[in-house]
C-alpha cells in the first residue's frame, strides 16, 4: 500500500471508531421489493443498532415528512446525558428502479448515505441497512432495527435478525436501543 494510501485508510479509520470495518465491499442485499415511501413515512423508534459514534444516547427515534417533490424531511433525535438531542436532514430515493434505496444527509456540504429499507410491513417494523466502500479495501456499515412503537415482541426482533443474516450482514455486535424513561421527544 502506497504511503499515502496508507495515510487515507488511516484516516478513515479514526473516523469511524464506532463503527467495525469489515474487509472487502458492501455486501449487496436485497431491499422491500415495491416500497413505497409515501407508507414509510412516520415515526419510527429505533429498537437495535450497530454501533454508531453518531447514537450514544435513548430513546432515539426519527420522524420522516414526505415533501411535494417525493424527497423527505428527517428529525431525529436522542435523549444523551438528560438532554434531548435532535438534528434534522434530507432524503431522497437514489434509485428510480429500486425505490427501497433512500440516501439521507444531516449537511448540505456532505454527499447522501445509503439509507436502505431491506424489510418492512409499514405499520410495525422495518430493517435498514447503510454500507460504504472504503476504497473497495474494506466497508462500514449500519443496521438497524425499527418500529412504529417503542417495543417489539420478540418474534419480530427474531425475524429482523435473520432478514439480515440471510443478507451477510454481520449484526452480531447489534445493541438495544433504551426506549425507556422517554419523556424528553420529538
Amino acid at each position: 500500500m502506497a504511503p499515502s494510501t496508507a495515510l487515507v485508510v488511516m484516516l478513515l479509520l479514526s473516523l469511524t471508531s464506532a463503527q467495525v470495518p469489515h474487509w472487502g465491499p458492501c455486501p449487496d442485499p436485497s431491499t422491500k421489493a415495491a416500497f413505497n415511501l409515501k407508507q414509510f413515512m412516520g415515526r419510527w423508534y429505533e429498537i437495535a443498532k450497530l454501533p454508531a459514534q453518531f447514537e450514544k444516547g435513548k430513546c432515539i427515534e426519527s420522524n420522516f415528512t414526505l415533501k411535494p417533490d417525493n424527497s423527505f424531511h428527517i428529525v431525529s433525535s436522542e435523549i444523551l446525558e438528560g438532554e434531548l438531542r435532535k438534528i434534522e436532514g434530507t432524503g431522497i430515493t437514489e434509485d428510480m428502479k429500486n425505490p427501497a434505496k433512500l440516501g439521507i444527509s444531516y449537511s448540505y456540504v456532505l454527499p447522501f448515505s445509503p439509507y436502505w429499507i431491506l424489510a418492512t410491513d409499514y405499520v410495525n417494523w422495518a430493517q435498514v441497512y447503510s454500507c460504504t466502500d472504503i476504497l473497495r479495501l474494506f466497508h462500514v456499515d449500519f443496521a438497524w432495527i425499527l418500529s412504529r412503537t417503542r417495543t417489539l415482541p420478540a418474534s419480530s426482533l427474531e425475524k429482523a435478525m435473520e432478514v439480515f443474516a440471510n443478507n451477510n450482514i454481520d449484526i452480531s455486535r447489534m445493541t438495544t436501543t433504551k426506549q425507556q424513561g422517554c419523556d424528553k421527544t420529538l
